[in-house]
């Protein structure tokens, strides 16, 4: 059964149209549907995880990903932009890759085209997603594949996706790539900026806070704050007994306002990057801004792919909860 504001149609015999109205601005549905690290978090039915190989968001450029079913059979898909109109419009062939005939076991159609469009709806945004077949013929296999469902579900994933950040929004949550090789994130706390540096620096403090998953405790928390001084925390999941380690070194320190240190997780050898933290205070409310610095571009993916956007929102989450508490 579809919601209120889905609509699915066959406006010729080669289309398939289907619409979902969503409640968040259409800059940011049009981010969703294009940042790598925002696709691999909704893209796909529930229960699929997706990996994003490759996106060249220019006409003429490629994209390529990977839908992973829960177990573990894997569904590549490719394509070509061919249109790209920020924020309103993009256009795409849409192929299935090598392989994906195997383990649909199905007359594949051919040819497809795939066109988006973003429609601002007062602060809300319509998405309109027509899928062009060469034939009707072609358009029939893909309706028995169960592509209308299947875009359905991945729209209630990316709902839920776009709701999370629509309320992120409002606490300044933000997470940016300003190069290959970095990684910037901010939040604002309704707390002075003395505050937030000592919850961030005290091990009494950080142990009620670092690492945010409710399964996840701290069973070692170390920080010799000086420059030249060590620090490290170790994580215990009690869902899979798993330890987390992490560890680094202080390079510069100016309480209570900027804070630079090294940081590598000990399971992964090479994983050392650069960690700048700076606190800005504005009528009682403080900026944490944290600039993350890696080795390479590939190192900087790693990370991201990890987990780590949605780790630190919890944290950071986490770490409001304590301020309220110790305010």
């Amino acid at each position: 059964m579809l919601r209120q504001n889905d609509s699915t149609s066959a406006q010729s015999e080669r289309e398939i149209i289907i619409t979902r109205i969503f409640n968040a601005p259409r800059e940011l549905v049009f981010q969703a549907w294009t940042d790598p690290k925002h696709i691999t978090q909704w893209w796909g039915p529930k229960g699929f995880t997706t990996r994003v190989t490759e996106l060249d968001l220019r006409p003429g450029g490629q994209w390529r990903y990977v839908m992973v079913g829960s177990d573990g059979t894997e569904y590549p898909a490719k394509g070509v932009f061919h249109e790209i109109v920020p924020p309103e419009r993009i256009v795409s062939s849409d192929e299935f890759d090598e392989g994906f005939e195997q383990v649909i076991n199905a007359d594949l159609p051919q040819g497809i085209i795939m066109t988006v469009m973003f429609e601002e709806l007062n602060g809300q945004t319509k998405l309109t997603l027509q899928i062009l077949h060469t034939s009707a013929s072609d358009r029939r296999k893909h309706e028995q594949m169960g592509v209308i469902a299947g875009w359905n579900s991945s729209f209630d994933c990316l709902d839920e996706f776009l709701a999370k950040q629509v309320k992120q929004q409002h606490n300044g949550f933000t997470l940016t790539l300003p190069s290959d090789r970095e990684i910037v994130v901010t939040r604002i706390f309704n707390a002075p900026r003395r505050q937030v540096y000592e919850a961030w620096t005290q091990p009494e403090h950080v142990k009620r806070w670092f690492g945010g998953c409710s399964t996840m405790t701290m069973t070692v928390c170390e920080i010799d704050l000086r420059v030249g001084g060590n620090w490290r925390y170790v994580l215990h999941d009690s869902s899979n007994s798993t330890e987390h380690a992490f560890s680094g070194e202080y390079c510069e320190i100016v309480p209570p306002e900027r804070l630079v240190a090294t940081e590598r997780y000990e399971p992964v050898p090479n994983s050392d990057h650069l960690n700048t933290l700076t606190l800005t205070e504005i009528d009682g409310k403080t900026t944490l801004h944290i600039h993350i610095l890696h080795q390479s571009r590939e190192q900087r993916d790693g990370h991201l792919q990890s987990g780590m956007e949605e780790g630190l929102r919890q944290t950071l989450n986490r770490f409001e909860e304590l301020l309220k508490s110790t305010g």
